[in-house]
């Protein structure tokens, strides 16, 4: 017997313009898959978040939640 496996897939979008690099994401995220990127800066002079390895998302929402700035969206779909 075949089983039907949903397959899911999403994507963590990060407004680095608007976020301020408080790291409330990187803490709140189960996987810990987001981190501060220490070589950029936006315009605001800080370092924005950014996904280390999409593939580990379980799209909880977490980060999104957590974001002061909401400078975080999550998609997703399930195939």
């Amino acid at each position: 017997m075949k089983q039907n496996t949903l397959v899911h897939h999403f994507q963590v979008l990060i407004d680095e313009e608007c976020c301020k690099g408080c790291g409330l994401c990187v803490t709140a995220c189960p996987k810990q898959i987001l981190e501060l990127i220490p070589t950029r800066l936006n315009r605001k002079g800080y370092h924005p978040a950014h996904v280390t390895d999409i593939k580990q998302c379980i799209g909880c929402t977490s980060c999104a939640i957590m974001c002061p700035d909401i400078a975080i969206v999550i998609e997703g779909q399930v195939e």
